[in-house]
């Protein structure tokens, strides 16, 4: 069975054995360890990323085959996943409040970094929309092609954002807030079940696979949530990844952010470096702010608080919120919010702005 999430046609089964991933490979293993010696946090993630996007951004055809992709976002859903527990549904009920705040904090978002990027790079009012969005390049791209905007300035405006938030809140979370936080603990592999993982991937597979015939947004993240939870909760099936795992998924993680540079080049980063970084810093700002408000009505880490309303990937921030125990589950549930309320509010929002001939077809 072949889909757009788990493509196993010849193609790219065949984009293991290329010339293209073995450069990924031969990179991003030594970066990652050399990485991992200097101290970096999250050095199998960063190491990797920092050595694919130079080599991207020099011309040089690099690939991370897609089904191997999927399959390590599987696994890293199915490690947040192990964190869901009865009493997590009790907690969702308070989560209301920070809902609310999350779909605020994504109206004010991209309010101000559109009327900036409008104000000073020169963007459309169309364009500065789309690259606005706090998250969700990879829906947003589908509504901007459709919505004929220009899709190099926003997949760029993204990028830069992206890496810059995976390159400065290890560092943040790790030096600043040390002692709020702690690094997860080995695992003992011996305790786990191999026939329980085989079962967590089974049914996480078909449910995945359910919900993206369904088109719910990041279907492989909430499809493999549902399943996990339901499995766990019911004393099925669980199973706990140990840290070595972890390590391999940061490390493909990172490399397939590098690799989301191909076809940029140095001077079109260049171009867009400062206002994407003002751009970042912005929507950073908010996040703090939105963060700050969320503690009046929960009673989360802050750093917990900080990650749910961090304008990043949504697989890229779950791993940094699994590396230091941030609660991955309130953390993935915000960004699955969070996305839910782009691909949504964007099309009504630019339907309205059309409506009242303040945006016009580009």
């Amino acid at each position: 069975m072949s889909s757009l999430i788990f493509p196993f046609d010849k193609k790219n089964l065949k984009d293991f054995f290329s010339i293209e991933f073995l450069i990924v490979i031969t990179s991003s293993i030594p970066s990652a360890i050399i990485a991992d010696f200097l101290k970096i946090p999250l050095a199998w993630m960063i190491g990797p990323m920092f050595a694919t996007s130079i080599l991207s951004l020099y011309g040089i055809s690099i690939k991370v085959p897609k089904i191997l992709f999927s399959f390590i976002l599987l696994i890293l859903s199915l490690h947040i996943g192990s964190y869901i527990d009865l009493n997590l549904f009790d907690q969702i009920y308070n989560w209301i409040w920070t809902t609310i705040i999350m779909f605020f904090y994504i109206l004010v978002s991209i309010f101000f970094v559109s009327k900036y990027l409008q104000k000073f790079s020169n963007y459309s009012k169309q364009t500065s929309i789309f690259s606005a969005a706090p998250g969700a390049l990879g829906p947003l791209i589908i509504i901007a092609e459709y919505e004929k905007t220009d899709l190099s300035q926003v997949a760029t405006s993204h990028l830069i954002r992206l890496f810059v938030i995976i390159t400065i809140l290890p560092f943040i979370i790790n030096h600043i807030a040390a002692q709020d936080v702690s690094i997860i603990e080995q695992v003992d592999q011996i305790s786990n079940s191999h026939f329980e993982l085989v079962i967590l991937f089974f049914c996480s597979f078909v449910v995945v696979l359910f919900f993206d015939k369904l088109k719910i947004p990041a279907a492989l993240l909430s499809g493999s949530l549902v399943s996990t939870g339901f499995l766990k909760i019911t004393g099925i099936a669980s199973y706990n990844f140990s840290n070595d795992i972890i390590n391999i998924c940061l490390l493909v993680v990172g490399s397939s952010v590098g690799c989301r540079f191909a076809g940029k080049s140095v001077k079109d980063i260049t171009n867009n470096l400062f206002h994407g970084l003002v751009s970042t810093l912005i929507l950073i700002v908010l996040g703090l702010i939105a963060a700050f408000i969320a503690t009046f009505f929960v009673e989360n880490n802050f750093l917990t608080l900080l990650l749910s309303f961090c304008p990043g990937g949504i697989y890229e921030i779950a791993v940094i919120a699994i590396t230091f125990n941030l609660e991955p589950e309130f953390v993935a549930f915000h960004h699955v919010i969070r996305l839910l309320f782009i691909v949504f509010t964007i099309p009504i929002l630019l339907k309205i702005l059309k409506k009242m001939k303040i945006l016009k077809y580009e």
